[in-house]
């Protein structure tokens, strides 16, 4: 029995260890005046991101894009370095995306035109 939970223990901190350095809560740079928190998780073998909470005027509102995908299929490529698509609700537009990541701090991008056009955000991981 002791070995079971033993196992069992050493199982989970294997896959705690083993999380992607993308997975988690963070919170998005303002935009037209709101802001949001994104849930990073597993999506597949690759990362999406789900609006959790929305605010406003640094107040919490019930927006309709809680729940939306706002990050889509996002491919690590290494290096802190993800390529997808992702989704601004201010337009409701998806364009070609990319994630660096330092740390503590997302770089997200969303393009069009091959990349000439882009529009940048930096997102912080919430604690």
């Amino acid at each position: 029995m002791k070995r079971m939970i033993l196992a069992v223990v050493l199982a989970f901190a294997a896959g705690a260890a083993g999380a992607d350095p993308v997975e988690g809560m963070w919170q998005t740079q303002e935009d037209d005046g709101a802001f949001a928190h994104v849930k990073m998780a597993p999506c597949g073998a690759k990362f999406c991101g789900v609006i959790a909470r929305t605010f406003k005027d640094g107040q919490e509102y019930r927006s309709e894009n809680l729940g939306k995908q706002i990050v889509i299929d996002m491919e690590a490529l290494g290096s802190g370095a993800y390529e997808g698509e992702v989704w601004r609700p201010a337009n409701d537009k998806v364009y070609f995306g990319k994630i660096q990541l330092n740390g503590d701090k997302m770089k997200l991008s969303g393009c069009v035109a091959g990349g000439l056009l882009c529009k940048k955000q930096t997102w912080t991981r919430l604690k």
